[in-house]
């Protein structure tokens, strides 16, 4: 009979020590998962920042080269922007842009910002702006952009000053037309940096207008001869 005793409080304890462990193992899931739970959802996530290059452009330029972003107007409401080497030297924020052709012009060797100018050339006279095409220091890097309308005053003597800063679309810019430029004086070939939209009301997006035209890139450093 005290074997029998024994044995049934051993299988007693037994099964409570088990019923224990069971209860406190599950009990131990349950606090792990609510803890998994009770984490903030606002816990910052380690993420990969994209670059940002000078000017916002796309890619770093290399050495000796500047970087530039350049684009024209949108419509007669918002004017032309130019940067270059993250500073902006032209736009409607800084309140030095107006209808016509808006230029800036930079030192060729050391990137520094020689003049800004625009041109009213749908109400205002062309001879100011031959005058100042003329007058473009040798070694300058010069960047153009239309705003509104860039053309209707243009004559031949003009566009041949633009011309010879190494645009290849001067001739044919028409009456609204956005176009966006990047020049130089003593240029002996013709410039890859220049962007034009007709103006055309079956493909405009703007009453009147085309779209915004926008172009960056690299320009190279003219270096000491």
């Amino acid at each position: 009979m005290r074997i029998a005793g024994a044995i049934k409080y051993i299988v007693a304890v037994s099964a409570f020590l088990l019923t224990f462990y069971i209860i406190s193992q599950v009990f131990e899931i349950k606090m792990d998962s609510n803890l998994v739970r009770s984490q903030p959802d606002n816990v910052p996530h380690p993420t990969t920042k994209a670059p940002r290059y000078r000017c916002g452009i796309s890619k770093i330029c290399p050495e000796k080269h500047f970087a530039f972003k350049i684009s024209s107007g949108a419509a007669n409401v918002v004017g032309p922007k130019i940067c270059v080497e993250d500073a902006v030297l032209m736009s409607g924020v800084k309140n030095n842009v107006g209808r016509g052709i808006n230029t800036a012009l930079v030192n060729g060797r050391t990137g520094e910002l020689l003049e800004t100018k625009y041109h009213d050339l749908w109400g205002g006279d062309v001879a100011p702006f031959i005058e100042f095409l003329k007058k473009i220091p040798d070694g300058t890097i010069v960047f153009m952009a239309t705003y509104d309308d860039g053309a209707t005053k243009l004559n031949d003597e003009a566009r041949k000053l633009i011309s010879e800063l190494g645009s290849t679309v001067i001739n044919s810019l028409s009456f609204r037309d956005n176009w966006v430029f990047v020049g130089g004086t003593g240029i002996k070939t013709k410039s890859p940096f220049e962007q034009h939209i007709k103006n055309n009301k079956d493909t405009n997006k703007y009453e009147g207008w085309p779209e915004v035209v926008e172009m960056e890139g690299c320009i190279p450093q003219k270096l000491n001869e």
